[in-house]
């Protein structure tokens, strides 16, 4: 049986995000999948990375850095109980969903803890095996969040600025990083102060959605052959790759712009190939 994992943070069981990942549950189960819950704050999930998430000696007791010690514990069997069930939990899954409110333009420091603990060097990544070549390049993750701001107040000349520029971080630096195959965002624009009808069509959309979510083509992202990758190189841009991009209207992506204005949607929508 395929699993499907749901990363959840909210505190309340009364929550819309509470609904919404319920709506999850349901629906993916009825497609025969397994769907796990890691309910962060039930669990009352520890955010902070420390020495105590290695179980045993340090490699380096003078100068602890947590990336290198942690590393050095999933090799050797070492990291904590509470990080050793959710990478299983991960390794399991076809699909990862995190479940969350948007707290100033990125996860609640709970959740964040979650990516910080749990997604270790040598288990989630190393630098032979990052972004398209990346470890997790056999599953899929997806945000779906809501936000206390309007989607008007999100676009490029919204107040908040483009969200794609928010997300840029998460999807790419932490989620295609990993190797994932980021697909679209789930984005429900301030539930908080919609009528309740207009939150019932919001589930409604989310549930329509999950019967076609494995099928679903994921965002694109620059491709890790068309850097040089070694510190030699500078893991820049190759020339010939960039001088192909110069008669381009837009950059590659929202993060690699090249100096040109963004691809719309870069990181909210499907580009057309």
């Amino acid at each position: 049986m395929a699993t499907v994992l749901i990363v959840y943070a909210h505190q309340s069981t009364g929550s819309f995000n509470a609904a919404v990942r319920d709506v999850a549950i349901k629906e993916l189960s009825e497609q025969g999948y397994r769907v796990v819950v890691s309910d962060l704050y039930a669990m009352n999930f520890k955010a902070n990375a420390t020495k105590d998430d290695i179980i045993g000696d340090l490699k380096n007791p003078d100068l602890f850095q947590y990336g290198e010690e942690t590393m050095h514990a999933w090799n050797e069997g070492r990291l904590s109980d509470d990080i050793v069930a959710e990478q299983r939990k991960v390794k399991e899954a076809e699909l990862v969903i995190f479940q969350f409110p948007l707290y100033w333009f990125s996860v609640p420091a709970i959740m964040k803890g979650w990516m910080d603990r749990v997604l270790t060097q040598g288990f989630a990544f190393s630098l032979k095996n990052m972004y398209d070549n990346g470890v997790f390049k056999n599953k899929k993750a997806i945000l779906s969040f809501t936000t206390g701001a309007t989607e008007s107040m999100f676009r490029p000349n919204g107040i908040n600025g483009d969200i794609n520029v928010a997300l840029w971080p998460l999807q790419n630096g932490t989620l295609h990083f990993c190797g994932f195959q980021v697909l679209a965002p789930q984005i429900f624009w301030s539930p908080a102060h919609c009528r309740s009808v207009d939150r019932i069509v919001m589930l409604e959309q989310w549930c329509a959605r999950l019967q076609g979510l494995m099928a679903e083509k994921a965002l694109t992202f620059a491709r890790c052959e068309w850097f040089g990758l070694s510190f030699e190189q500078g893991f820049l841009l190759r020339p010939e790759v960039k001088e192909e991009q110069e008669s381009n209207a837009y950059g590659i992506t929202t993060g690699h712009h090249l100096g040109k204005l963004l691809p719309p949607d870069n990181q909210t929508k499907v580009q057309a190939t």
